[in-house]
């Protein structure tokens, strides 16, 4: 497996003592790493390499690692997630099996407990926390459609935990001699101007394919402290519910009453995931292929029900979008298949999450959501535009430093943009939009010849509205596309994989009250 590793970006104007930290770490890397502070930056375009793309063939449900390795109601599919501060995480599992088919019947949530018991010892366990537990179906009033109902999820929140300290779990029913092996994680670092996770893993549209694989291997080896995922988790809507597949389907199943989706992918990828999210905490937002539609229009069950999110602890009334601390920095995600617009719960949920961050605590402070607003690629240009129009101002008003996106199937990095001009204030947007899933690369520009979409069809399928329409001002006034790679974009590249986000200590003062330092990395795996 080889490495490329694309240009970091900092904050700081300090950042030579921590070139050369970051340089030990990298080994191979002999070049420059640039801070935004010498930005804007000229616009880099990557020529696309086919190498990059690897192998997208989704995992077989006969590879050993989707396979089910547990029995009766032995925990299964356990992942941690963060709550808002350090003192308390969520700790998810499974138990039981799934059915799919015609005629399927529901397990009982109330037949088996909800317990952790941790402690700082892996051999003293002598704290025991209990949770809620749920089971989910996926129904279709459809003759020949396939239902399905999940096996039993189960959410413990462990609280009153200490800052950068490593503890010892197990999760399951003891009662039912139903327990699992002993794991283990590591709390967030306490919020300060000077504290912070080591390695903040972001990855987007992951899917479970072999790219996948390679992916998480490359990751895992990073030894992250955390993982952001920004959408589109499973893919499992690229499937039938008889477990027919495929990259396009729309292309390949145009006929269907529904668009359907073959659950059992949400298992199979909460299996392969296990080794790593049941000792690094992730932290999920939706994407549109969470969306899965089924009887009774209901949308994003199983998204909003096999993770645990700090929505009630940071105020919000939704799994669409929460925030929470790590460190140093303060991390709002929001919801861009949800109302956003400025009379919704969501604006005024952000409003007053914004006014209640104190940079003097969480100097950092960085927004993520799905599609991203400042994308140069053909595919989903300026489809989230209405959501930018919202909420743009908002996030700018605060002083938002850095957004994280995904959707679009490649990376980007912004210069500091607002209203699509160069603002030394305005925030650095990254779309890191593919880490390996089985629909196809994003490789055209809407800049290039031929390749800028009609208006008509860029807005987005499921939330509507039009809000795209040609530039005003600037080296693209009266066109809907730039004839170049805009300014604002500073660098472009089909490829697949993920990013570690590192923060250094401030050691001067910067524009725009931000007083510290941060460095994103770009880590492509490739087979």
């Amino acid at each position: 497996m080889n490495s490329l590793v694309s240009p970091l970006l900092s904050f700081n104007r300090s950042f030579i003592l921590f070139h050369n930290l970051l340089l030990l770490f990298l080994g191979f890397c002999n070049c420059h790493i640039p801070t935004t502070l010498e930005g804007p930056f000229l616009p880099v375009t990557v020529p696309f390499d086919p190498s990059l793309r690897g192998d997208t063939i989704d995992l077989p449900d006969t590879d050993p690692r989707v396979l089910r390795q547990v029995t009766g109601f032995e925990p299964e599919q356990i992942s941690l997630s963060l709550s808002t501060t350090h003192e308390s995480v969520w700790i998810s599992w499974i138990t039981g099996e799934y059915q799919i088919g015609y005629d399927i019947k529901p397990l009982d949530p109330k037949t088996v407990s909800s317990v952790v018991q941790y402690g700082t010892s892996k051999f003293e366990l002598v704290n025991e926390a209990k949770g809620e537990s749920l089971i989910y179906n996926q129904l279709y009033p459809f003759e020949g459609l396939e239902n399905y109902t999940s096996g039993i999820i189960h959410h413990v929140r462990l609280t009153g935990l200490e800052a950068s300290t490593l503890y010892y779990y197990q999760c399951g029913d003891p009662s039912l001699h139903a327990m699992s092996d002993i794991y283990y994680f590591r709390t967030m670092p306490i919020s300060g101007p000077q504290s912070y996770p080591g390695r903040i893993a972001i990855v987007g549209d992951l899917g479970l394919t072999y790219n996948t694989t390679t992916t998480i291997s490359h990751m895992t080896s990073n030894e992250p402290d955390l993982v952001l995922l920004l959408g589109d988790v499973t893919y499992a809507n690229l499937y039938l519910t008889n477990g027919t597949g495929s990259n396009c389907y729309s292309c390949s199943f145009p006929q269907t009453p529904i668009h359907e989706t073959y659950q059992p992918r949400w298992d199979y990828w909460g299996r392969f995931m296990q080794n790593l999210v049941s000792r690094v905490p992730i932290m999920v937002v939706e994407g549109n292929h969470e969306i899965e539609k089924q009887a009774g229009d209901k949308t994003f069950v199983a998204y909003s029900s096999r993770f645990a999110f700090p929505s009630k602890e940071s105020g919000s009334p939704s799994t669409f979008y929460y925030s929470f601390n790590a460190g140093g920095i303060h991390f709002i995600m929001l919801g861009a298949y949800i109302n956003y617009e400025k009379p919704g719960e969501q604006y005024k949920w952000l409003e007053r999450d914004l006014a209640n961050v104190d940079r003097s605590v969480t100097p950092w402070l960085v927004a993520t959501w799905h599609p991203p607003w400042y994308s140069s690629y053909k595919a989903h240009y300026r489809e989230a535009e209405c959501m930018r129009v919202e909420i743009e101002d908002l996030l700018y008003s605060y002083g938002v430093d850095i957004v994280f996106n995904g959707h679009v199937h490649a990376y980007e990095r912004s210069n500091r943009v607002y209203n699509y001009e160069l603002d030394p204030c305005g925030p650095v947007y990254i779309t890191i939009g593919d880490g390996g899933n089985r629909e196809k690369m994003s490789i055209p520009f809407a800049d290039e010849p031929g390749h800028c979409p009609d208006p008509s069809t860029t807005p987005d399928p499921y939330m509507g509205g039009f809000c795209a329409t040609n530039f005003t001002s600037g080296p693209a006034a009266g066109k809907f596309c730039w004839d170049r790679q805009p300014d604002y974009s500073a660098f472009r590249e089909s490829s697949f994989g993920y990013g570690i986000l590192e923060v250094s200590l401030p050691s001067h003062p910067i524009p725009c009250a931000v007083q510290h330092n941060m460095v994103v990395e770009k880590l492509h795996s490739i087979n």
